[in-house]
């Protein structure tokens, strides 16, 4: 069964889920300033919401499954694989 996920159109999603995860993994920023780490991460989380509200109808089931169990490592490399050489683009 095929679903409408192309590559082009979730580009948005695999950017806001790395820069999530960048910012989770950011331990200097946290430990310097845990503030700007928290107003860092509130926005990241904001934006990888956005992006997902903006997922089509009939994305991949097992995509939105890694996303509503904010598996977002699983959800990046399902990303990476369907899209192939997507990144290219």
């Amino acid at each position: 069964m095929t679903h409408p996920t192309s590559p082009m159109n979730l580009h948005p999603l695999e950017t806001a889920l790395r820069r999530r995860l960048a910012v989770v993994a950011d331990h200097a920023l946290r430990d310097r300033d845990p503030a700007a780490h928290l107003a860092a991460l509130k926005a990241a989380h904001a934006g990888l919401e956005e992006a997902v509200a903006a997922l089509p109808a009939g994305a991949d089931p097992r995509l939105l499954h890694f996303l509503e169990r904010q598996s977002y490592e699983k959800a990046v490399a399902f990303l990476a694989q369907a899209g192939g050489a997507a990144g290219a683009q």
